[in-house]
This record gives C-alpha cells, structure tokens and sequence, in this order.
C-alpha cells in the first residue's frame, strides 16, 4: 500500500527531484546555522576561517556554483540519476544563496544584525512553498485518472495558485511571517493580503497615498509592539540572537545631509526685493 502511494504521487509524476531538494534545502540550512554559531562562539573545527589576509569565502559562493552546476545538470536532461542528484544540489545551493540573502540585499555583512533576520525568514517561506508544492497532487503525468480524480486534482491546482497569489500580495506588502504561516494555514494569507502594507514595502510605496500612508506606519508600529518580541524570540531561537548593531542606512543618511545643507544654504541674490 505505501510502496503504491509512494509511486503513484512521487516517482510517476516525477517528484522524487523536488523531494531531494527540499530535503537537502532543509537539512543544508540546519547545517549552516550550526556551523556558523560554532564559528560565533569560537569553538569546533571552523573557528579559524579568516585567513591572514583577512579574506572570508562566504558560503552564498559555494552556494551560487552548486545552484549553477545543479541548473546546468536539470536542463541537460531528466534522465536518472542525474535529475536526482541536480534536485540535491539545487536545494543545497539555494540553501546557501539565501542564508545569507541579506548580506547580497545590503551588500554588507549584516549575518548577526536584525537586518539577517530577513534571510531566516526568506528560508522558510522557500522551504514552505517547496513543502506545500509537494504536500499537493499533480493533475498531469499520472496514468488511468478517473474523471473524479482528474477534477479533484485540478481543483487542488486552482487553489494552490490563488494560494500562490495570496502569499505573493502578502510579500509584497512585506508580511514574510505572514506568508510563511499562511503556507500551512491558508486563511491567514486571505485575511493578511487584505490588511494595510508594512510600512516601507513595495506595495507601501506603489499604491498608497499620504494619508493611507500614515495609517499603515501607526498600525505598523502599534503591531510591531505586540508581535515582534514573540517573533524575535522565535527566529533568535532557531538562528540566534544578533550581537552586532545594524549597518547605516546610507542613501537615508545621504538624503538627510543634503536636507540640512539645503536648509542651511543662504537663499541667491536675483536682484529682486521682496518689497512691492
């Protein structure tokens, strides 16, 4: 009976490579985290990783030619077993690229400021979406459907790309947590996507005018109060807590000493008075 369900919802509809890149996704993550709060704490085999020279190999690199070669190896074709093995090293690249999304956003090493958080929270969305693919059932390359089957599984589709929809208005309005959770409880998706934007996000900036603006930062920072502890507590948990303080915000620091100087410059003369 397992060994039927088992060839009939992953080997036929050819999901065993999906399979092995989520589980290597996980387990890499889990592997990287560990490593790198040994290197932290300066204990275990990698605590001396900087050379003399003060050069760091940060693992998005090995990260970006595995998900190359893993690419190059999916394309070539999907005959076994080398399908299998480009699944592995995808997901374990992809694992690497994004544990250190932030440091790639911010072009600074931000792995241990509250701005790395997003890199944790950037990982499981990915594994979540990866987890929710393969929890579903695929209504092409499966033999000797019934009709009932056929539509039952073309119903799941439909709703898995509305669901997809939800949690792509959610990102956009910068609720990761949101679209994480909402992965597994698809109602969460529904009632967040139809809230305000966090404050700040791409659809903060695109679609609301000063006032809906407004409103979003004050119901931002009323909800950050509430929230944020818990989830802090939670992602410090599973990546650890940062010890270093966030980078400067360089364009907003630039904005703001042009303002000053621009306040302080003495106004031309034109020649004309102020006087009628």
């Amino acid at each position: 009976m397992q060994a039927d369900w088992w060839y009939e919802n992953i080997i036929e509809p050819g999901k065993l490579p999906m399979l092995l890149c989520l589980g290597a996704f996980v387990v890499t993550f889990i592997l990287t985290r560990v490593i790198t709060r040994m290197i932290r704490a300066g204990i275990g085999p990698f605590k001396n990783n900087v050379s003399e020279s003060g050069l760091h190999i940060h693992h998005a690199v090995p990260g970006i030619i595995l998900l190359i070669i893993g690419a190059l190896m999916a394309i070539r074709g999907p005959e076994s077993p080398w399908i299998e093995i480009a699944g592995i090293l995808i997901g374990v690249g992809t694992s690497l690229i994004l544990d250190e999304f932030a440091l790639i956003l911010h072009l600074e090493d931000v792995y241990w400021t509250d701005e790395g958080r997003i890199s944790v929270e950037l990982i499981g969305l990915t594994a979540a979406c990866i987890g929710f693919v393969m929890l579903g059932f695929s209504p092409l390359g499966v033999d000797d459907l019934t009709a009932g089957d056929l539509t039952v599984r073309i119903t799941l589709i439909a709703g898995i790309v509305i669901q997809g929809i939800l949690v792509l208005i959610c990102v956009l309005k910068a609720k990761y947590r949101a679209a994480l959770i909402s992965c597994f409880v698809p109602f969460v998706s529904w009632f967040c996507a139809s809230r305000l934007a966090r404050p700040g996000s791409w659809w903060f900036r695109h679609f609301y005018g000063e006032k809906r603006k407004a409103k979003a930062i004050k119901r931002g920072e009323k909800f950050d109060r509430r929230w944020d502890p818990k989830a802090r507590w939670l992602s410090d948990l599973i990546a650890g807590a940062p010890s270093e303080p966030d980078p400067p915000d360089i364009l907003a620091a630039k904005a703001a000493a042009a303002a000053r100087e621009a306040l302080t410059l003495p106004r031309p003369r034109t020649g004309i008075t102020d006087r009628p």
